[in-house]
């Protein structure tokens, strides 16, 4: 039996550590890590996004700073809102799922939510069960003495 040796003896060099170069501030203290505005707002909507889309979308010629951040937790507890009542809503219905027929149930049930969205039409939303209202009277058929009655004229 032959040993074949592999074409170079020497080991693959490791590649070198890139040099880490610290973060200075002008007065050379050390900076901190870059953190989101969502994160610094401690919110889970992405804060630059809706800061791009109120800019592209012209709906002021100038937008605050503030205002991104305002907008995005307004927006952050809605979708909590919904999906919280949502969530009741499918639980009482014995499912493990959220779909479209229970959030427009949960929208719908809300007073203050079905008075935002009442122009709104959730897609795969079906329709609001109505209960019949019921006080316990049926409604009398008239008789035939009374419909011939009211048919003379005085």
């Amino acid at each position: 039996m032959s040993e074949t040796k592999p074409a170079s003896s020497k080991p693959a060099a490791a590649a070198k550590p890139k040099k880490v170069i610290p973060r200075v501030s002008r007065t050379g203290e050390p900076k901190s890590k870059p953190e989101s505005r969502s994160a610094r707002a401690g919110i889970t909507f992405p804060v630059s996004r809706v800061d791009r889309l109120l800019r592209e979308g012209r709906f002021a010629p100038r937008v605050e700073s503030t205002a991104p951040v305002y907008l995005a937790a307004v927006l952050e507890y809605l979708v909590f809102e919904i999906l919280e009542l949502a969530h009741n809503t499918c639980s009482i219905s014995k499912k493990t799922r959220i779909t479209p027929q229970h959030i427009n149930w949960a929208v719908g049930n809300d007073l203050e939510l079905n008075s935002l969205f009442q122009h709104v039409t959730i897609a795969y939303g079906g329709v609001l069960p109505t209960p019949q209202q019921s006080t316990g009277e049926k409604k009398k058929k008239p008789s035939k003495k009374a419909a011939e009655g009211s048919s003379q004229i005085y």
